[in-house]
């Protein structure tokens, strides 16, 4: 499972980190899943491998801009760039009514592709193709905002002599099966695929957070995903001087929260535009100011995310930083 940053600051851009957006893809595979697209995120999208014509969903945290402005320049761009197949969105409620406002004002009146837009602010939320599965988990911020957990479906193996045990004839069936589909036979049995197939190796689960000032919120899904990127806006130094009025996340709290549930690999993004990278000058703050504090609660694997810092989390799980973007 692969994904790249496309954005690391909150708010507002700075002159080193975009507004927030990550691509997402399994492996080395061209299709992809993009998860916020804060204003600008089709520029940072063509310093990357990954194009419009490929992309398979979007999922949006939130309807503040810093985490959707991008939206409308990037549909519009791939409108005329040829895209025909349909595009999914995944937002909570105003998402859509934001871009079909954007698209009447600004005379695009037709789009050469169907865009299929799902609330994921609905209890029932799920969204699931053939590469991954994805379901959504409130947060705690100024509007309605969720986090998106992402679990791979690897390919499955079929258990062939119980197949051959069963009387199910190889072919179309099997493929069937093998793709995960469950299947009711002629003579009224129903044959699960999870019955008779098996993961290749066991499917590798992310967890990708919108803006929330409670981290535990996330205790579930954490105990039982292998990685998370989650909002880290302040140290607990300057959100004492600003106030908790914008309910975003300290690098502590998240750090804590995550030790709880023993997560394994936990990486940090959206930082204030106070905070830079020192590249050898004196700054007031700095992203280490954010490294060092969480590093006082939390001992698994740390990173700070960076504008267009790529990482694998391999089937071992082991996470590895790749060459950028």
């Amino acid at each position: 499972m692969r994904f790249t940053f496309l954005g690391t600051s909150a708010g507002t851009p700075t002159q080193q980190r975009n507004v927030t957006g990550l691509a997402v893809a399994i492996d080395d595979a061209r299709d992809w899943y993009l998860f916020d697209c804060g204003e600008a995120s089709q520029h940072q999208i063509q310093r990357t491998r990954y194009s419009s014509a490929r992309l398979r969903a979007i999922f949006i945290t939130h309807v503040h801009g810093d985490h959707c402005y991008g939206l409308p320049g990037l549909i519009a761009s791939a409108n005329m760039s040829g895209r025909k197949a349909p595009l999914t969105i995944c937002a909570p409620d105003g998402i859509e009514q934001f871009i079909r406002a954007t698209f009447l004002h600004t005379d695009i009146r037709e789009l050469r592709f169907p865009l299929h837009f799902v609330r994921s602010d609905q209890a029932d939320f799920h969204y699931e193709d053939d590469h991954l599965q994805v379901s959504a988990h409130a947060l705690s911020h100024r509007v309605p905002c969720y986090a998106y957990r992402v679990e791979e479906k690897p390919p499955r193996h079929l258990l062939d002599d119980k197949l051959d045990a069963s009387g199910i004839a190889r072919g179309p069936l099997w493929n069937r099966i093998q793709k995960g589909h469950d299947l009711n036979l002629a003579d009224g049995r129903k044959l699960l695929a999870a019955d008779y197939s098996r993961p290749a190796w066991p499917p590798r689960s992310l967890i990708i957070g919108g803006d929330n000032d409670q981290p535990a919120l996330l205790n579930d899904v954490m105990r039982r995903s292998d990685a998370m990127i989650h909002e880290a806006t302040f140290t607990e130094e300057v959100l004492a001087k600003v106030g908790p009025q914008y309910m975003h996340s300290t690098a502590a709290m998240v750090a804590k929260a995550a030790a709880d549930c023993q997560l394994r690999h936990l990486i940090l993004t959206h930082f204030s535009q106070r905070y830079r990278l020192r590249g050898g000058e004196e700054v007031e703050h700095s992203i280490d100011d954010l490294r060092r504090e969480a590093q006082q609660y939390y001992r698994g694997e740390l990173k700070m995310a960076e504008d267009l810092e790529c990482y694998q989390l391999e089937r071992d799980r082991q996470l590895h930083r790749l060459s950028p973007a």
